[in-house]
């Protein structure tokens, strides 16, 4: 099953979504009502803390000529930087290179401390999709990732749902695609992490306690391009969801999201 939060006539409803032949998404309210997809804001499926990978597959690391790391480069995302499917995102004024990234991201749904790899799924309420743009200019070294490429307001669409983890056998098989404008422009597959979700799940939760909705962003395959106001941006993880952005200035965004 798949589980979205949507936002509709003043409300908050958690809903089932089902998906088209065609692609199209539409949700049941508690009411009976059918809802299609652009009907609906479409909300982030979770609201936890995301725990984000870097160089987490080894051609994005090759990509970037660095040596795949031995040790998770982990680093969390504030959940203000969350937006969900259908929304919009920005791109700061004044930068050279901002980036999507297509992301499997797992989500827990009970506490879990000092979890073995062995019983790891048994924490995940599912999967998601995440598009984790980066403002490279502001990246200074890979194992420390500074703020500013991470965690501005909006800027990490997540959804549109949450898929059951026994809707997903495999998750290490799984085909990842980032399309600009429609021209596809990534691809990927989950085979290639480096860290696999269980090693994951086992690692964070050796030393701190996960909470249900937190997420984990898995990283993302090479093939990354920059993205510019006025870009639709897809990113699809097979079997778990397909997630739509739009992209627009820093102005034409804060003239619209204003405090």
């Amino acid at each position: 099953m798949k589980h979205a939060r949507i936002g509709f006539e003043g409300q908050v409803h958690n809903v089932q979504v089902e998906v088209g032949d065609d692609a199209s998404l539409s949700v049941r309210l508690a009411d009976g009502r059918v809802l299609v997809e652009d009907q609906v804001q479409w909300l982030p499926p979770a609201t936890g803390n995301m725990f984000a990978l870097g160089l987490n597959y080894a051609d994005h690391a090759a990509e970037l000529a660095f040596a795949p790391p031995t040790e998770p480069l982990a680093f969390v995302k504030s959940p203000g930087t969350y937006t969900g499917h259908r929304q919009i995102s920005w791109r700061p004024d004044n930068v050279a290179y901002m980036h999507y990234e297509c992301e499997l991201v797992a989500v827990i749904g009970k506490p879990a401390r000092n979890v073995k790899r062995e019983d790891a799924l048994q924490y995940l309420a599912g999967y998601t999709v995440c598009n984790d743009y980066a403002i490279r200019d502001y990246l200074e070294n890979y194992y420390r990732p500074n703020l500013r490429v991470k965690n501005r307001d909006a800027t990490t669409p997540v959804g549109p749902y949450i898929v059951d983890v026994a809707d997903v056998p495999d998750a290490s098989k799984l085909k990842l695609r980032t399309w600009i404008n429609g021209e596809l422009k990534q691809e990927g597959t989950t085979a290639d992490m480096i860290f696999d979700i269980p090693y994951l799940i086992e690692y964070l939760s050796s030393f701190m306690t996960l909470q249900p909705g937190d997420m984990i962003a898995t990283g993302t395959p090479e093939g990354l391009a920059d993205v510019l106001p006025g870009d639709e941006v897809v990113v699809e993880v097979e079997g778990v969801g397909r997630l739509v952005n739009r992209i627009v200035s820093e102005a034409d965004f804060f003239k619209n999201n204003k405090a």
